[in-house]
């Protein structure tokens, strides 16, 4: 390629890039003007024609638009029916607006189905403050020190066993790194392994914080679509072939929001078009202990060999979720990157919830906990689904997790759905967000976990009530 036009085409990314990150970060804010062509050639020291350039390709890519005479403006997120909204209710406008969880989480409702959160009731309160103290005793100097930047060894060396016996795999305590819950986790691996514009996979529907995270590094996602058997393998391919992704952020076991758990055999066949094709697999897995029935399949990274995994493993959910403890598995190379990032984050997560959890982890008492879990959520999950019943509407029964995936009929006033449930103290989470393409209109999320079994019946009751009235 001639040396000019190559430097023309990096400059041209330049300008595109340093637009697009600071529209993505928020630092230039919807419809707000952004600099000129004239002012921003001046600044970068480029041409006018380069900056005109990626101007107009930000347009196609509807991330700016045009005022006749005025200039350039970031391009608002709003969904096209967002006037159909009830506009009484701040809390549904902002959350479909900006498509986060954070406003419907923080309003106070008697009935709880959109917390992927287990029920306080069901954890081990009584417990901890047995082991906090024996922690004290054991390590009365923890509050005076730090924890190192990869997380604490003693910690390390016991879930590095843990997953050998587990899964007879061959690792060592140099290729853990203990994160503060998984989303930070989530967070360091898009800070060190994405730059604007790069191309990421995504399960489509997904978990939405994810998605907010990739979406903030200005990453591009492309969607693959996620069934309950799994994903469509050829057209999984023809993506990797077609938008040479970096990445697949995937939620493989207990897939949230949807409950999937994809097959042993297409989990191997990942492992492989991830080593064809030097893909970076990012598997989540945040629910892998909460399972009814039997056990699920092996982990993907378990039947890695070339390092093209990185593994998340939470233990928030059923342990105590104010610990916030995560473990990111993977081979050094990409641990070093990682610890970089991590030790600008936060120089290592807090070492008291780390030595706290260790002493529970490896516990009696932790296995006896799990089964009462499982047994208390599945009946949970089986009083949501025949409460139900009588709608006639369409889910597949998931065999571990916390949440129902549940489709309503086509053009379902999902909206006013929301809206009128906040109205008699419900709350659910709407498709759309867990959507990278916020178009799943007709499928909501609800979570069977966080309410008691009374407030399951009543409150399901009430929301069968207010949805029926709707369809009428």
């Amino acid at each position: 390629m001639d040396k000019t036009i190559e430097h023309k085409d990096y400059l041209f990314k330049k300008v595109y890039d340093y637009v697009l990150h600071r529209i993505e970060r928020n630092e230039w804010k919807e419809h707000e003007k952004i600099p000129s062509v004239r002012q921003l050639a001046s600044e970068m020291n480029v041409h006018r024609l380069t900056v005109l350039k990626a101007y107009q390709l930000l347009k196609k890519h509807d991330k700016v638009y045009v005022k006749d005479k005025a200039g350039y403006f970031v391009q608002s997120i709003e969904t096209k029916h967002l006037e159909n909204l009830n506009q009484n209710n701040p809390i549904v406008s902002a959350y479909l607006q900006k498509n986060h969880l954070s406003e419907i989480h923080q309003s106070a409702v008697s009935y709880q189905f959109s917390q992927a959160l287990i029920d306080p009731n069901l954890l081990p309160n009584h417990y901890f403050s047995d082991y906090v103290k024996k922690v004290f005793d054991l390590y009365p100097k923890v509050l005076a020190t730090y924890s190192t930047v990869q997380g604490d060894l003693e910690l390390r060396e016991t879930l590095t066993q843990y997953f050998i016996n587990q899964y007879k795999t061959h690792i060592s305590a140099d290729e853990l790194l203990i994160t503060s819950g998984s989303q930070q986790a989530i967070h360091l691996i898009a800070q060190t392994f994405i730059k604007p514009r790069d191309v990421v996979l995504f399960e489509r529907p997904s978990y939405s914080a994810a998605i907010d995270i990739f979406k903030a590094q200005g990453a591009q996602i492309v969607t693959v679509d996620i069934q309950p058997e799994g994903y469509d393998l050829q057209q999984l391919e023809l993506y990797i072939q077609q938008y040479k992704p970096r990445l697949f952020y995937l939620n493989p076991t207990f897939h949230n929001p949807t409950g999937y758990t994809v097959p042993v055999e297409q989990r191997k066949k990942l492992v492989e078009l991830a080593e064809q094709y030097r893909l970076l697999l990012i598997e989540d897995d945040a629910y892998h202990d909460i399972y009814f029935d039997e056990p699920p399949p092996p982990p993907i990274y378990t039947y890695d060999s070339a390092g093209t995994v990185i593994y998340i493993r939470s233990f928030c959910k059923y342990i105590s979720p104010g610990l916030r403890i995560a473990t990111v598995i993977c081979q050094s190379s990409l641990m070093n990157a990682l610890l970089t990032a991590k030790s600008l984050a936060d120089n290592g997560s807090p070492l008291l919830n780390q030595k706290i959890f260790l002493h529970y982890f490896s516990s009696l008492r932790l296995q006896q906990h799990l089964e009462k879990i499982r047994i208390a959520l599945q009946i949970r999950k089986e009083i949501m689904e025949e409460e139900l019943a009588i709608t006639g509407w369409q889910w597949t029964s998931p065999k571990g997790g916390l949440n129902l995936w549940v489709q309503l009929p086509n053009n379902f006033p999902t909206e006013l759905l929301l809206s009128k449930s906040f109205e008699q103290n419900i709350s659910f989470v709407p498709g759309q967000v867990c959507d990278p393409l916020k178009q799943l209109s007709s499928w909501i999320r609800l979570s069977y976990s966080y309410a008691n079994e009374k407030q399951l019946k009543e409150g399901l009751k009430r929301f069968v009530a207010v949805a029926q009235s709707l369809a009428k």
